[in-house]
């Protein structure tokens, strides 16, 4: 792994406390005196330090899941998603079985700095599996899937205004699709990959060009354009991000790393590999002692820009342990001309976990400087939920949060 001079180091630790990344969680299993409900973890680059934060509010023994987690200002917004229950099966060998019960149109607010839950104006059309990314303060949410038991995607989008907490509608995709990946570069709204197909063909195939292709918004023209091939793969992306001007992608749905980082080269419509960014040891963790011999099961990986830095955080099934994990932070600096790789040494935890929806990063700011903070605590319906405790009353709150 590379080093970093003593002086450089200090100062980008520094900055580094500027930022937090935030990852929703739920447990792999069903045991005894465990509430299956999300929680989100809160990760300090500056320190390689993870500490649980809160809990989704949600009816006991319930798991959210596919929804998207963006953060705006002092706060994170929890969108949409399919609800789903875990349970044991009855039968010996069932092993874990999950229920889908619900596609949700609810959106959660979490002030990070009040440690406060507020109901915010719901989707216009309830969906998961879907496109998220922020422009101009605005949310933005296209494709996904609004049925459980449909492997057919939709085209509609729409736009959240937190100041007015109001959805409004956009005009559709050309194509409906599902498990894309939406992210803002050069000043319009990419929805890249996915599984897709054309709104108007009735017939099956195997829908390639629409699979590789990228609806692209342009805000100001308030018009889509669809751009083809700018994802390589048939298989949806697991993540694309925008660090530095550049789009960076490591992986897809089925594979989330393959061996090395690609950047996207717009004038050329292609994904090269970055210079310096091969790193096997991604498929374990690394550590500071010898024993890495062991074949390490990866459970999950997201991946965090902050600033040029890429932060890949990953958790693995500790070898010959069923109810232990690893996590491991990887960070790569793509303003790197070599070896751009950092790693922190893994931290154990008891218990295993399952990653609900990809991480989101979270500039900190003082309580005066947040954004619109108080417009917003009155636009959305703030609810004092105490994030760890269990009462009938919340319980029965965050039930009529969620239309149950």
């Amino acid at each position: 792994m590379g080093s970093l001079p003593c002086q450089n180091r200090q100062s980008q630790e520094n900055s580094l406390n500027d930022y937090r990344v935030y990852a929703s969680f739920c447990p792999r299993d069903p045991a005894p005196d465990v509430n299956m409900a999300n929680w989100i973890e809160c990760y300090n680059p500056s320190n390689n330090s993870w500490h649980r934060t809160t809990t989704i509010p949600g009816p006991d023994d319930h798991v959210l899941k596919d929804f998207a987690m963006v953060p705006m200002g002092d706060s994170i917004y929890v969108i949409g998603g399919r609800l789903c229950h875990k349970m044991t099966g009855k039968e010996p060998g069932d092993g874990v079985v999950e229920v889908e019960l619900e596609v949700l149109s609810s959106v959660l607010r979490y002030n990070v700095h009040t440690d406060v839950w507020s109901k915010c104006a719901p989707l216009g059309t309830a969906r998961f599996n879907f496109a998220c990314t922020i422009s101009d303060n605005k949310i933005y949410v296209a494709g996904g899937q609004a049925m459980l038991d449909s492997a057919r995607g939709i085209s509609s989008a729409e736009v959240y205004d937190p100041g007015l907490d109001q959805w409004r509608p956009l005009p559709n995709m050309s194509t409906l699709r599902y498990k894309c990946v939406g992210v803002t570069w050069q000043g319009r709204i990419h929805v890249v990959g996915g599984f897709a197909e054309k709104e108007d063909c009735d017939s099956q195939g195997p829908y390639m060009m629409e699979r590789s292709s990228a609806e692209v918004y342009d805000t100001r023209a308030a018009r889509w354009d669809l751009m083809a091939r700018m994802w390589e793969l048939d298989v949806p992306p697991n993540q694309i991000v925008a660090v530095g001007g550049k789009l960076y992608s490591s992986g897809d749905c089925l594979n989330t790393w393959k061996g090395h980082i690609e950047a996207y080269d717009a004038k050329l419509n292609i994904w090269n590999v970055v210079e310096g960014s091969y790193l096997h040891t991604l498929s374990s963790p690394i550590s500071t002692s010898d024993a890495m011999e062991e074949n390490w099961d990866r459970q999950y990986l997201t991946v965090a820009p902050i600033g040029t830095h890429l932060y890949f955080l990953a958790g693995y099934r500790m070898p010959g342990e069923i109810s232990r994990l690893k996590s491991a932070v990887h960070v790569f600096d793509t303003s790197s001309n070599g070896d751009g790789w950092r790693s922190f040494e893994p931290m154990e935890e008891e218990g295993e976990k399952e990653l609900c929806c990809h991480c989101c990063v979270l500039k900190q700011v003082p309580n005066h400087q947040a954004y619109e903070g108080s417009a917003l605590d009155n636009s959305c319906s703030a609810l004092q939920l105490s994030c760890m405790a269990s009462t009938s009353t919340n319980v029965i709150a965050t039930m009529t949060m969620y239309g149950i």
